[in-house]
């Protein structure tokens, strides 16, 4: 899982990969929507055939040892065949069930590519879901060769199987990519005017709208990012004083850092207050044991 979002007006620089993952968050109890990132199919895809091959693999195994059994008459045809179908439903069922259940909704195949199976709500699977998961999957993975899973996981905004439509869970991608920091300093020719400037708190949106300016502004052609550059400057030039005489766009920066610096110093005053009197909240009175 990923960082927790608030719903709020649309800013007006959005991150254009903001709508490709609109609608895979997760709305927890307090409200508050979750990002998660469900495993595309090609990925669902490559664990799964990682699986089946180390299931066959297992089975053929298996039914070789039975066959050596068999030729050296140390068992007779009716235990063959109960050997047999006791390999398959070992292989193709159990086995499967048993490695998500210790594994937590992971798999060898799982592993291999970043991705572990949940319940709808974000919580960790049950036997249940494994067992309906098993069962299902001996259908529309082996007995159709895979054609039942591909045909529902196209059609699903998760890649969900049949199994999964049933058992009420999805696969979730967990090897995410480090977020890239894009903060930045004062500039050096504002270094003196950081020390003495008075930055007022500025509006929630306004302050996302410069945020997104200053990540994206590499990006932009240089006609619109000084036409944005300057837009942005007038409406935060309200809440700044003095103004430096410097292109809106470093300005803008120059702005962010110190908001940035001094809400992380007043952070950290503040939890050092808290720090100093945690003695003091946590103790008893009149030397009260604490059992």
């Amino acid at each position: 899982m990923t960082d927790a979002r608030v719903a709020s007006p649309a800013p007006a620089f959005a991150d254009p990969l903001a709508d490709a993952y609109a609608d895979d968050e997760l709305l927890i109890g307090e409200a508050v929507a979750i990002d998660v990132r469900p495993a595309g199919f090609i990925l669902r895809a490559g664990g799964a055939a990682i699986d089946v091959v180390i299931s066959v693999a297992i089975l053929i195994v298996l039914l070789l040892g039975i066959g050596a059994l068999a030729e050296n008459a140390l068992i007779d045809e009716a235990l063959t065949a109960t050997f047999s179908v006791s390999a398959l439903v070992l292989c193709f069922v159990v086995v499967p069930t048993t490695l998500e259940v210790v594994l937590k909704g992971r798999s060898v195949g799982k592993l291999a590519v970043g991705a572990r199976i949940v319940r709808d709500d974000g919580g960790a699977i049950s036997i249940r879901h494994s067992v309906i998961r098993g069962l299902v999957g001996v259908l529309e993975i082996y007995m159709t060769l895979g054609s039942i899973a591909i045909v529902t996981a196209l059609l699903n905004g998760r890649s969900k199987r049949l199994g999964d439509l049933l058992a009420g869970t999805y696969s979730q991608h967990e090897r995410v990519p480090v977020p890239v920091s894009h903060a930045r300093g004062v500039p050096v020719m504002l270094q003196a005017w950081a020390e003495v400037v008075d930055v007022a708190r500025l509006p929630d949106r306004l302050g996302h709208r410069v945020s997104q300016f200053l990540v994206q502004a590499p990006q932009m052609a240089p006609a619109t990012r000084e036409r944005l550059a300057v837009d942005l400057a007038a409406e935060v030039t309200p809440f700044v004083s003095p103004i430096p005489q410097v292109h809106p766009a470093l300005f803008l920066s120059g702005v962010a850092a110190v908001r940035r610096d001094r809400e992380y110093a007043a952070v950290s005053l503040q939890k050092a207050a808290l720090n100093r009197l945690d003695p003091i909240l946590q103790s008893l009175p009149h030397a009260f044991p604490r059992r």
